[in-house]
């Protein structure tokens, strides 16, 4: 194993779009749509957590470059039997944020069923996947 040497790369903008989505039972969406649930501001926290998860992905993700990331932005959306959750990661660097959206959808996912799991323990975190990267040798991508 060993880290891929970037070194000779020219720092370009990149930027990475991941998305996933919380299944959830009516009444664990009633407690978020409400905004009681026990623990607080379950969204609040999800989106301050993806933050840090992307933040911190080199240290989650064995040979995973540090990069200065420009933006981290997590967005979650209540639809009618799941929260969607999506993160946008910017960097001008030498190496792609794909696994820091990657992480940041994670970590959302994961802190929005900690803090419903209470109400509801057979949610399920799904469908966690690139949606777009920019930028880099490989140029761009976008799911179909």
């Amino acid at each position: 194993m060993k880290m891929v040497d970037v070194g000779d790369k020219p720092k370009t903008e990149r930027v990475a779009v991941a998305a996933g989505a919380v299944r959830m039972s009516a009444a664990a969406l009633r407690v978020l749509r409400t905004g009681r649930a026990e623990k607080g501001d379950v969204l609040a926290a999800a989106r301050i957590a993806g933050i840090m998860a992307a933040k911190r992905t080199p240290e989650l993700i064995p040979l995973c470059h540090p990069v200065a990331l420009s933006s981290v932005e997590v967005t979650l959306t209540l639809r009618r039997a799941h929260v969607e959750v999506r993160a946008e990661v910017k960097t001008v660097d030498r190496t792609g944020v794909e696994m820091e959206a990657l992480a940041a959808v994670s970590a959302a996912s994961l802190t929005v069923y900690d803090m419903l799991k209470s109400v509801d323990r057979t949610m399920v975190i799904d469908a966690v996947q690139l949606v777009h990267k920019r930028g880099g040798r490989s140029g761009d991508y976008t799911r179909a």
